[in-house]
């Protein structure tokens, strides 16, 4: 097992924060067999405060005809049942039927790199239809060949037009770092920060299992770390050393510290259950993914009152 020692780079430590109220969600990925509004009320009756929105054939296509009135419809649902909203875009075979999360931003075509830059500005367009707090995206993996300097150019230079267009919504773009992808780590982010010269609306999706996977410090310090670039997080369970999602409690994570670090950074958007993997079942965890999450959440002041 790796040990927890090394420092995280990151950049001038912003004043304290005051203690954020936590909002918790569930992805539609990991929804995948029920339709969206099914899913949608699903989330509202259990009690959930938000959605992760991923675009995908199933749910919120966003290459289907229509997409400006069909993202009109999802925003009136999502008003009606009180939900706020996160969009992914981390569907598997939403631009080619052959290749899983292809095109990448890395691929050697400029045109596939394209197909994904306009897939993301897609995103921003239904980000600001919906009232979203950010649109998540990753880097994709370094494509076979590929000299690392030459996909980090690519990586930048792909995502500027990204960025451009998040800037004009006011959108924040919320880049995860994925175990196994060029942008694997917290590391890579400020890599990627730099060479962009730290534009406003790049910001960061921190996936608390992968924290728990390989990150050099543990996930509730990787949260404090992260926080004044924080836009979105994802959680599920993870051991160290093993990118597997798991149900809440069957991992490693100290999930009190990790939320109670959430809450003390005062950070403001969704906290998202990420279960791809699960959704057969996916009605089951969602139903248990909140009770635990709340129990693990630290208690406000007027919880703690005595009567």
């Amino acid at each position: 097992m790796t040990p927890r020692t090394a420092p995280l780079t990151t950049g001038p430590a912003p004043a304290a924060p005051a203690p954020a109220t936590l909002r918790f969600g569930y992805g539609t990925n990991g929804l995948a067999d029920l339709r969206l509004d099914d899913a949608l009320a699903l989330l509202a009756d259990l009690g959930y405060d938000g959605v992760g929105l991923t675009l995908d054939h199933m749910h919120l296509d966003p290459l289907a005809p229509d997409l400006a009135a069909r993202t009109r419809r999802v925003a009136r649902r999502l008003t009606a049942l009180g939900l706020q909203v996160t969009v992914e875009t981390g569907a598997r075979y939403v631009l080619d039927p052959r290749r899983k999360h292809g095109p990448s931003l890395l691929d050697p075509d400029p045109a596939d790199r394209a197909r994904r830059a306009d897939l993301l500005i897609r995103a921003v367009h239904v980000a600001t239809e919906l009232g979203a707090h950010a649109v998540h995206c990753f880097s994709g993996t370094l494509p076979p060949g590929t000299d690392p300097g030459t996909a980090w150019d690519r990586l930048a230079g792909t995502l500027t037009p990204v960025l451009e267009a998040a800037d004009a919504a006011g959108i924040p773009l919320a880049v995860e770092p994925e175990p196994g992808h060029l942008l694997g780590d917290l590391a890579g982010f400020h890599r990627l920060r730099h060479a962009l010269g730290d534009p406003a609306h790049l910001g960061l999706t921190l996936d608390i299992g992968h924290c728990e996977c390989l990150e050099p410090l543990p996930p509730a310090d990787c949260v404090r770390a992260a926080a004044p670039w924080l836009r979105h997080v994802q959680l599920e369970d993870m051991r160290r050393g093993r990118h597997e999602h798991l149900p809440l409690g069957d991992g490693d994570i100290d999930f009190p510290a990790v939320l109670a670090a959430l809450a003390d950074t005062g950070y403001q958007g969704l906290t998202v259950v990420e279960l791809p993997r699960h959704s057969h079942a996916g009605p089951h965890f969602a139903e248990t993914s909140l009770p635990f999450l709340r129990a693990a959440a630290p208690r406000t002041p007027t919880e703690g009152s005595s009567a």
